[in-house]
Order: C-alpha cells, then sequence, then structure tokens
C-alpha cells in the first residue's frame, strides 16, 4: 500500500517540477528572432562562434531564441541573421568595409546591411537612433570567415564604357 501512494506523489511532485520549469523558460532575457532560410549552413555555425561580446564598445551580446542569429543591446541597437538570401544583382550602395562587401538600404530610423559576395549571406539590422556602422567593424572577424562567391562591389567607373 505504502507503494501505491509513493507513486501518485511522485508524479505529482515530477509534474510540478516539469511545470516549473517550464515557467522560468518563459522568463528568460531570449530576442524572438526567426531564423533565416539558410541559418543551419555550417558556415553560419563558424561565424557564430566568432560573434563579438559588445558591439560600437557598448552594447553586449543578448540571448536569442533561432539558430544564426544574435542581438546587442537592450533594447536592441543591432540584429544578425546568417543565412538570408544571397543577392546578386543590387542597385543599392554597396561599399567594402576591411574585407567584405555590404549593401546598404536605408529605412528610416533603421539601416540594413547585407553582405555581398558571400554565402551564405548575413544580414545586420541597426538601429540608427543608436548606432551606426561600427556594428559592421565589430562584425569584421566573424563575417569575412564566410565563403566568397565571386561578387564584389563594383565602383560606377568600373561598369561604364
Amino acid at each position: 500500500m505504502d507503494t501505491a501512494r509513493r507513486t501518485p506523489r511522485t508524479l505529482a511532485i515530477a509534474g510540478v517540477v516539469i511545470a516549473l520549469a517550464a515557467g522560468l523558460t518563459g522568463c528568460t532575457n531570449a530576442v524572438g528572432m526567426r531564423a533565416a532560410p539558410s541559418a543551419n549552413a555550417a558556415a553560419c555555425a563558424a561565424a557564430q562562434v566568432r560573434l563579438p561580446a559588445t558591439v560600437d564598445s557598448t552594447y553586449d551580446l543578448r540571448n536569442t531564441n533561432a539558430q544564426s542569429t544574435a542581438a546587442w543591446g537592450d533594447p536592441e541597437a543591432a540584429l544578425y541573421h546568417c543565412g538570408v538570401a544571397v543577392p546578386t544583382v543590387s542597385d543599392l550602395p554597396c561599399f567594402t568595409l576591411g574585407s567584405v562587401d555590404w549593401i546598404r538600404d536605408d529605412r528610416g530610423k533603421q539601416i540594413v546591411y547585407t553582405t555581398f559576395g558571400r554565402s551564405p549571406a548575413v544580414q545586420v539590422v541597426v538601429d540608427t537612433s543608436k548606432t551606426g556602422s561600427a556594428v559592421l567593424q565589430d562584425l569584421a572577424t566573424a563575417v569575412s570567415t564566410l565563403p566568397e562567391d565571386g561578387h564584389k562591389c563594383l565602383d560606377p567607373s568600373d561598369v561604364q564604357g
């Protein structure tokens, strides 16, 4: 009879522990993000482990809930996604910073930077009220590990006949 009482009690305790653990995981400080289509690429994992703990000497790295993503600042000053669609042609401004080419897409309070000539591609969204392209400088070591695909930023004089 003692054994019969222990089983329901043990199950009840286990249920409480599971419920408590599930409740606590909802209280994490993780930034809700969505993984990019090619986030599972091995090159994204190699870049991910090289991401800096701080960007722009101010914003600390935070936990995210999606593969190959990162966020800095609370609230977020910069968001990072590896595995986004690889751009091949763009009429947006393209520039080189260190050894990485970037496409710049101004969207009001945000600037979206996407690597050009890297596969998989990385996208970095910067809140311009908090920081700027200094974030790209801080990400250079990680992003430069992504394989080059042969595309390069061109100067207008390179394409005029």
